[in-house]
């Protein structure tokens, strides 16, 4: 362990909370609306949320491709940090959950940011790759694990020379680090960890949130 590791307890928790956070009242909302669900370990955490939204006005992002949207907290809290003429082309296959989302975009008044695809997720992409190749600044992907490697080769054609391309849920739950951890999901996480790792055409770097979130920056030409 490294001598300047510092365990996220649940007092530090809080104490981050108290001393870093900002999150509106729509936000807050919805992650209560959503906590409630069966699924609601699905939702990234607001810190998280926040980290993204500074992400992509650093990065003065224009042009977001998001893989899994379920209630829409994530593509939200994009969408309220991009510019008026920002757009988010969501990926997604649940009705009932985008619907949550859609209530929420039109209360923050962004939902003309956005764009819902509620298709398989490799269906939009290659519809979109003919015309928008290289024209995206920013990639999110948070679905279904074993197909991963195939958002993140997808979506490296969509981006352009210096997007970023975010992967979520990379740690899953500690279990990549359990080598008796045979499981289907795991090794699919694992998998697209180490060719992250060995791809020499992104810059990479990783963000402790929640559940891991991998930052991987394509290379100029």
């Amino acid at each position: 362990m490294s001598p300047k590791y510092t365990p996220i307890t649940d007092s530090l928790m809080e104490y981050i909370d108290e001393n870093w956070l900002r999150e509106n009242s729509i936000l807050k909302q919805l992650r209560e609306e959503t906590a409630i669900l069966p699924m609601a370990r699905m939702q990234i955490a607001a810190e998280q949320g926040q980290f993204m939204a500074l992400l992509v006005q650093m990065l003065g992002v224009k042009n977001i491709i998001e893989i899994g949207t379920f209630t829409g907290y994530s593509a939200l809290v994009m969408a309220q940090a991009m510019p008026e003429e920002g757009r988010i082309t969501c990926c997604d296959v649940s009705e009932e959950w985008t619907a949550i989302a859609q209530k929420y975009w039109q209360r923050a008044k962004v939902d003309h940011k956005i764009n819902l695809q509620l298709a398989p997720a490799l269906d939009t992409l290659e519809a979109l790759l003919p015309q928008k190749q290289a024209s995206f600044d920013l990639a999110f992907i948070d679905a279904d694990k074993a197909n991963y490697d195939n958002y993140y080769e997808k979506c490296l054609e969509l981006l352009k020379p210096g997007g970023v391309v975010l992967l979520d849920n990379v740690f899953w739950g500690g279990s990549v680090a359990d080598q008796s951890d045979l499981e289907p999901d795991t090794n699919a996480i694992r998998d697209v960890n180490r060719k992250i790792h060995l791809d020499h055409r992104v810059s990479i770097s990783i963000v402790p949130f929640g559940d891991g979130l991998t930052l991987a920056r394509k290379k100029e030409l």
